[in-house]
Parts: C-alpha cells; structure tokens; sequence
C-alpha cells in the first residue's frame, strides 16, 4: 500500500511540475508529490523586469553601518572578502534515475558523482493535503524521507506549503484565513509534534514567493487579504513553539524582484522572532523559447533583493539561495554558474546555503547536466572549500546556524 501511494503522489508531482513552474519551483512534493503552488503557467509570470546593472556589480564595502553594493565591481588590484563557508545542495529531479530524491537517494549519488562532492541540502517539497475524488487527506510529516537525507550527513530542506493537491490557484478551503482562524489546527499540531518527535534539525521554508501572484498564500489571490500572509505564519510557528518543535529552522522565502514590481517585502515579513533565516529564490531564464524574459546575470537576478532583504528587511539573519538556475539559451550557462559559484561566498556575505533546482519544467533547463560545459563549471566551482559537504548528521534539534 505504501508502494502504491508512493507511485501515486510521483505521478500528481510531475503532472503538476508542468503547470507550476514560473520563476522557480512551484511544486510541493509529499511523500513524492510535487504539489500545492499553482504557480501559473509561464506564460503568465511577470517578467523580471531587470534594470541594467554593471555585470560585475557585486562588491561591497562598509558604509555607515551598512553594506552598499558598488555598481561596477571592486577596483583595479583590490583582493575578493574572505570566503564564507556555507551549506550547499539540490533539488533533485526524477531525470536522473526515474526517480526524484531524497524517496531514490541514488539520484543524490549521481547528481554527487557530476559534482564531484557530495551535498550538504537536499531539498523536497509538500502541501498540507490532497484533495482528490473521495475528499481531502492530509500528509504527515515526512519523516522516513527527511531520515534518508539524515544518514546521509546532509541536512532536509522541507518547503511545505498551507496547500493542496490538485493545484489551483483558486482554493476556498485553503485560504489564508483558513490558517488564521484555527481550521488546520489539528493537523499543525499533529505535524509539529511528529517533528518534535523526529528530533533532528531541518529548514522548514514555510509558503515561499509570498511576494509573487502565482502561489494560493499570496495575499493578492485565493481570496486572501493583506496582513493575513503574516498572520498565518506567525499562527504556524506559534503551533511548533507550544509544542517544543525547535528543530525546524523557519526559513522566509520570497521571490527576486529587481524591477520592484511585486508586492513589498516589508509587509509580508513575520518579525525577527518569527524568523530563523532568510531566502530568495530566483532564475536566469535566457531565451529559452518557453519563457524568454532575456539573459540575467547572477547580480542582476539577487543583487537588489538581497540588497533590500540584508539592508532593510532583516540585516541580521543568514541568507539562503532556496531556488537558483540559468537556461542554455541566450548565453553561457557555464559562465553564469561559474560566476555565482565564485561571487556567492565572497560577495554575498550573508548567503550562508544554497540550493541549485536540478530538475526540469515547463520545458526549461535548469539542471547541470544540460551540457558538459555547464556541469563542468559547476563541479569546478563547487569544489570551492567555502561550500561544506556531508557531515551533518548529528546536529542538535535546534535551530540551524550558518557554517563556521
């Protein structure tokens, strides 16, 4: 029976991976269902609406208390900052073996064995429920996948979502307000005590790309209404803190956007207390034919977002890259990936994790192994100290801490 509900939630994850996927993931895989973040088709997502930045616009330097990022580099003869070590890791795609991880961890094995080092976050998706014919079930909390990235060494990155499969952006019964109000309390608690009882650490990247129209948790769709994003965050997380679940790392995800188009980062950001790190996802996504917003540099695509996030919003929590990739259209994937596994530890102090999604959707090719030169690249890039291997088996059930 396990069996079978394991085939059935790999089926619902990749029919859905071909709707949901608009500037990163959309998905939220359970026990194997990539699911919950009607994320709309491709071909409705904003653009990025980048504005023109100096290519090499990554540097920074100490000025009155804060980081400013000049526009054209560091100058003539000035050295790179330190390397901050981070963690490191995938999303990995069923391209590899028939199989998505961490349900197959031999994909983790092959998709190790092109980067020639192995992970220290492997990432997976799931939504609260779902809903088919015979009414809603509910997932549990996915401790037999989360222990396989455990006995792994590397450490689960959980983005779960107040959501339901099939995926709609029109979901009544799983509005914001839903989780306000009480209607998931049960569940919530059933989930966290299950966490609590796992007793080992994970990032929890609760309702990402708040900030975008294309997930059901905005406040700009599903009926949901400005505050209750924060509302219902802070309602979760409270639910973990009564019961004792201190193992999750609550991870605040919102969407890149350096044309400042998207809703305020400000007014969806639940509050120091409420937050352990942050997060940005974020895509180069070239001219491939699917969606061809045009080529963006790794600093035009994180650099204003991060600048916001580090300056303004939160400027004392670690960083994590949730989603990052580049298409082979429209430039050199290769540079691209050469270039942000070079700047990430040095030109972006705060980023202490990041996540490459190695799988594909909507027709777009994010993984590394589009090409040799692009899997070169990365597995040279990678072998940079700074991005930490597997030996993280046995952290405390606390909340996670950036590296050292």
């Amino acid at each position: 029976m396990a069996t079978a509900r394991k085939r059935f939630l790999q089926t619902a994850a990749f029919a859905l991976i071909l709707v949901l996927l608009c500037g990163g993931v959309a998905g939220a895989k359970s026990g194997r269902a990539q699911a919950g973040h009607p994320r709309a088709k491709v071909a409705k997502a904003k653009a990025l609406g980048v504005a023109s930045r100096c290519a090499v616009a990554a540097r920074y330097k100490r000025v009155t208390g804060s980081r400013r990022r000049k526009q054209c580099g560091r100058p003539a003869g000035e050295s790179a900052a330190p390397a901050q070590p981070l963690y490191w890791g995938a999303t990995i795609g069923s391209q590899l073996t028939g199989e998505q991880a961490p349900w197959d961890m031999s994909a983790v094995s092959k998709f190790e064995g092109m980067a020639g080092k192995p992970v220290s976050l492997i990432q997976f998706f799931q939504p609260f429920s779902n809903c088919g014919s015979s009414g809603c079930k509910p997932y549990p909390f996915p401790e037999e996948p989360m222990e396989s990235i455990r006995a792994h060494g590397s450490i689960p990155v959980l983005s779960w979502s107040s959501a339901a499969i099939p995926s709609s952006l029109d979901q009544p019964d799983f509005q914001l307000s839903d989780v306000i109000e009480g209607h998931f309390d049960s569940y919530l608690t059933e989930f966290a005590e299950e966490a609590k009882a796992w007793n080992h650490p994970f990032f929890l990247r609760f309702n990402w790309e708040m900030n975008a129209d294309w997930m059901p948790w905005s406040e700009q769709v599903n009926g949901n209404a400005p505050g209750q994003y924060v509302a219902a965050w802070r309602h979760v997380h409270d639910i973990f803190t009564a019961v004792g679940a201190t193992n999750a790392t609550w991870t605040w995800c919102p969407y890149v956007d350096p044309g400042g188009s998207m809703q305020d980062l400000s007014s969806l950001y639940p509050g120091g207390e409420y937050v352990d790190w942050t997060c940005l996802d974020g895509y180069n996504w070239g001219t491939n034919p699917t969606s061809p917003k045009g080529w963006r540099s790794f600093d035009q695509v994180f650099s204003a977002s991060y600048d916001e996030i580090v300056e303004k919003v939160a400027p004392d929590k670690p960083m994590m890259i949730g989603e990052m990739g580049s298409s082979e259209f429209g430039g050199s994937k290769s540079a691209w990936i050469a270039e942000a596994l070079e700047k990430i530890p040095t030109d972006y102090p705060r980023i202490r994790a990041a996540l490459w999604f190695d799988t594909g959707a909507d027709g777009m090719d994010w993984p590394i192994e589009t090409s040799s030169d692009a899997t070169g690249a990365f597995a040279h890039g990678i072998q940079n100290p700074a991005f930490t291997q597997n030996s993280y088996a046995d952290l405390p059930a606390t909340a996670i801490q950036p590296p050292s």
